[in-house]
């Protein structure tokens, strides 16, 4: 994966969202995603599965990008997301920090940000790293 920023994803959930990263480094990914009516649930809020796919994509896409092993597969292993302050309008700033690097596993802590970076949400999130076996 050539992640030059800013980038879209060009197919899967990550493409439905409109999902785009702004910036990728070693150990840090920021993303920002408009809100819009098919994000929203019926009362206007933003889904908090919103929420917890965008944790969960840029924690995989840092892992992958540190990891530097395109035979490696990252997945999710487990996403906690809490939420404080609800969206309605405006954009989604997230900000994903990679706090441990393991050689199986690593560990994000993502902010999930309004327009005046007011925290209305954040996550967990483990990612598993499996490299093929060897011949």
């Amino acid at each position: 994966m050539d992640v030059t920023t800013p980038f879209r994803f060009p197919t899967g959930l990550d493409a439905l969202l409109g999902l785009v990263l702004t910036d990728v480094s070693d150990g840090l990914v920021r993303a920002e995603l408009p809100i819009r009516d098919e994000l929203r649930q019926p009362r206007g809020l933003v889904h908090g599965g919103v929420y917890a796919a965008i944790a969960e994509t840029i924690a995989s896409t840092g892992t992958y990008i540190g990891v530097g092993d395109e035979e490696a597969m990252v997945m999710g292993l487990s996403n906690l997301t809490s939420f404080m302050r609800p969206m309605t309008e405006g954009t989604i700033h997230a900000v994903a920090r990679a706090r441990h690097r393991g050689r199986t596993t690593w560990l994000w802590e993502v902010d999930l940000l309004d327009d005046a970076e007011r925290l209305c949400a954040a996550s967990r999130v483990t990612i598993a790293v499996r490299r093929p076996l060897a011949d």
